[in-house]
């Protein structure tokens, strides 16, 4: 069992920056691969970003790829997603994600979630 916090969301003009943090429970961090989502209003929720167990590899969503950075500190139980040169479009309520086995961006393949964090970013 993990159990996730995310923190670091709140509200930001379009060209700014943000870094969600997620933290976890648990003495068994650096065994699960680590995922972001976001859900926009009236939109399903959808894969944002992943990081393997030990941080060597990552896979980001194509929406965000070159603004966003996701990483981990397995030592602090904590991964992040720093995001810069936010959009309007970025807006949405953000979920890190965790699951025992290798890097995925399927959501139903992940086994615990956070509560999420707001995100909105103004025009």
């Amino acid at each position: 069992q993990v159990q996730l916090v995310e923190s670091g969301g709140g509200l930001v003009q379009a060209g700014g920056s943000l870094r969600l943090s997620c933290a976890a429970s648990g003495r068994t961090f650096s065994s699960y691969t680590m995922g972001w989502f976001r859900q926009a209003p009236g939109k399903e929720r959808e894969f944002v970003a992943a990081i393997s167990r030990g941080g060597g590899l990552t896979t980001y969503t194509d929406s965000v790829k070159g603004r966003f950075t996701i990483s981990r500190d397995n030592a602090k139980n904590t991964v992040y997603l720093q995001m810069n040169s936010l959009k309007p479009e970025d807006t949405a309520v953000y979920y890190c994600a965790a699951r025992s086995r290798e890097l995925s961006s399927r959501e139903s393949l992940y086994d615990y979630w956070g509560q999420g964090t707001q995100v909105t970013v103004s025009s």
